[in-house]
């Protein structure tokens, strides 16, 4: 099975018998990007066919796709068995019955599994069978916290959990994780474990779980060509001498002029982030919170400042400037902290894509899945009305 970057992290529900794909159908309607994947003799319509299940199935954890097999969990086991290794690596695999009557995460429970498990059960009405200790008597795993939130001494989450299986409380300060406020927790004043939300660069240890929220925008600039390590740099920098964590970073915020700049995507990628971009008047906009405002800047691209513009615009109204511009040779960066979590995929757009497609003869029938899916994405994203 080919591997890309456009089907990399998509889930892949498996069908492997005719009740099987009507569930996995609704499945994939319910997870955003998921694919269908037929056993080719046995069902006729979904995006992808293969012959064999196993080594389709052992492909697809290979190339660390979550997985959802509407069949028995004993195909799944049997199957990946051989495959398996590295538990901090692996991806999510989640069983469904055929007809939707029971669902349970297999592997990965605590990299997104139990998750899968509990949405793909709403769906049906079920409950889900999530076994790991900490979820089923807490109502939560410590070590797979929702999007927006990054546990910084996840090594540390199996002792913590085990502390509290054994009897231990924890003292919840104010401002403590707010998804952790409907679990089912152990709470005492004087309890011997902390939890502890914040954006400093903080250490916890396994009486002490840290948790950082998505609420810090860094918006950066650079000559063109400037080098990747020479804005990678600054950030780090930037961030330390702030005490702030780089876990804490929702995104790298530019000007869309900077958009195929790989200094800018090197320093996304070096703190697991997206890159997001804006056009010079959403940065203009922000011109009377700057703390350096440049007239020079103003005349080159028509904003009065990229980086502080940049991540005041990502960080709201209601974000304010942590660290105002800090300047290297070629690369300019700046932090803003808003007061709720920062969700990227609003703040600004990401780098364009050019995807090259034949339709083939011309008819619908001729095209294919990828080639479709990828015209229809155009068209979705599109400020224009296009046709095909």
């Amino acid at each position: 099975m080919a591997v890309n970057e456009r089907t990399a992290g998509r889930p892949a529900v498996v069908a492997l018998g005719r009740e099987g794909a009507r569930t996995a159908r609704r499945i994939a309607r319910l997870l955003p990007g998921a694919e269908v994947h037929r056993l080719a003799r046995r069902v006729s319509e979904a995006d992808v066919a293969f012959e064999e299940a196993g080594s389709h199935l052992r492909a697809l954890f290979a190339a660390g796709r979550p997985v959802v097999g509407v069949c028995a969990a004993g195909i799944l086991i049997r199957a990946l068995a051989p495959a398996l290794s590295d538990k901090r690596a692996e991806p999510p695999v989640v069983a469904v019955a055929g007809d939707g009557s029971a669902v349970a995460p297999l592997l990965g429970g605590h990299r997104g599994a139990n998750d899968l498990a509990r949405r793909i059960a709403g769906l049906f009405g079920v409950a889900p069978a999530v076994t790991t200790a900490g979820d089923a008597r807490f109502g939560t795993a410590f070590d797979d916290p929702p999007p927006g939130w990054a546990l910084a001494n996840r090594g540390d989450a199996k002792e913590f959990a085990a502390a509290l299986l054994n009897g231990a409380a924890v003292r919840f300060p104010e401002g403590a994780p707010s998804f952790l406020e409907c679990a089912a927790i152990p709470r005492d004043d004087r309890g011997s474990l902390r939890i502890t939300a914040t954006e400093r660069a903080v250490s916890g240890d396994p009486r002490h779980l840290v948790y950082h929220p998505a609420r810090l925008a860094v918006g950066v600039g650079c000559e063109r060509g400037a080098p990747p390590g020479e804005l990678m740099a600054l950030v780090g920098r930037a961030l330390a001498e702030a005490g702030l964590a780089e876990a804490a970073v929702a995104g790298v915020f530019s000007l869309d002029l900077k958009s195929d700049e790989p200094a800018v995507h090197a320093a996304a990628a070096a703190m697991g982030v997206e890159a997001r971009f804006f056009d010079a008047a959403a940065l203009e906009a922000e011109a009377p919170r700057l703390a350096s405002p440049s007239e020079t800047v103003f005349r080159a691209v028509g904003c009065h400042g990229v980086a502080e513009g940049a991540a005041l615009a990502a960080a709201g109204a209601s974000g304010e400037l942590v660290v105002p511009k800090r300047k290297s040779g070629r690369a300019t960066c700046a932090v803003a902290m808003s007061p709720e979590l920062i969700d990227s995929s609003r703040a600004g757009r990401p780098r364009g894509r050019l995807l090259i497609a034949g339709i083939g003869p011309g008819g619908d029938g001729w095209m294919t899945a990828e080639c479709r899916e990828a015209v229809a994405a155009a068209m979705r994203s599109s400020a224009y009305p296009l046709q095909y």
